[in-house]
């Protein structure tokens, strides 16, 4: 890429945010807000197509074209070539974040068949 002021400013913004979280509490603590966090969406996103029929389709097809999204771009890099990318703070809270809504519509699905 060109080295462009909008990329230095997105490359330094990302190395200060690897550095404030590279202490292992902060980063426990973010990884638990991301959890909780996609925990609250899924139960979210469910609660309101469910209020009105017509969005359920949309809402299950977005959310797993979502899912399945994340989990390529975690799942299917080489891992001898890609330790720093599997070990990147973004990717690492946007699959916790997947994790914990996919854990949140499982949890909806068993309050409905009960």
């Amino acid at each position: 890429m060109q080295r462009t002021r909008l990329n230095n400013l997105i490359t330094i913004a990302e190395v200060k945010l690897e550095l404030l979280f590279s202490n292992p509490w902060r980063r426990i603590a973010l990884s638990f807000i991301s959890i909780l966090m996609g925990f609250f969406m899924g139960s979210a996103i469910v609660t309101t197509a469910g209020q009105d029929a017509a969005w359920d389709v949309t809402g299950a097809a977005t959310l797993f074209v979502f899912t399945e999204i994340v989990s390529k771009l975690v799942y299917s890099r080489k891992v001898s070539n890609s330790n720093q990318f599997r070990d990147s703070l973004l990717v690492n809270t946007l699959n916790l974040f997947k994790i914990g809504l996919t854990y949140s519509l499982f949890l909806e699905a068993f309050k409905l068949g009960s």
